[in-house]
């Protein structure tokens, strides 16, 4: 299973930052972010989340790589996302079932943001906030075009 981690407080805000989610914000409001963030460690071929599970989290590669696939096909991944990526976004936004299995690559340090959390950040933080919750529309608009172009349509 996974164990906390306590890397030092400079050293996360500073991995935090170099992800697209968190880009923009100073190292004073990554401080606060981070503290609303929950630190895990996943060793090679460890379940992050399965497919159909209740999405309640969004996941930042802090190091490591994880990779995304369907259910028993972790040999023919999705994706796989390496350090400042971030995946399970939807799950702040609702409560719906993953739609892939996400699984460590390798031994893989992940800063967890629950819904909850994400919900209090809101409330005492709400620039900040909204700063990730704007990240989060841009990159889910830049995900959706991809695919409608993927799929010949223009966008």
């Amino acid at each position: 299973m996974f164990g906390f981690l306590r890397p030092a407080e400079s050293a996360m805000s500073n991995r935090l930052g170099r992800s697209a989610l968190f880009a923009g914000l100073s190292l004073g409001e990554l401080k606060i972010v981070e503290g609303f963030m929950h630190d895990r460690r996943y060793l090679a071929g460890e379940v992050v989340f399965d497919e159909r599970e209740e999405g309640q989290a969004l996941y930042v590669i802090a190091s490591g790589s994880v990779l995304i696939c369907r259910q028993g096909q972790a040999d023919r991944p999705i994706a796989r996302l390496g350090s400042g990526d971030f995946f399970g976004e939807l799950a702040l936004l609702d409560d719906s079932p993953r739609s892939a299995q996400a699984r460590a690559a390798d031994t893989t340090e992940i800063a967890v943001l629950f819904r909850g959390d994400f919900e209090r950040l809101l409330q005492s933080h709400a620039h900040i906030a909204s700063h990730i919750a704007i990240a989060l529309a841009r990159h889910l608009g830049q995900r959706l075009r991809l695919m409608v172009a993927g799929n010949g349509a223009t966008g």
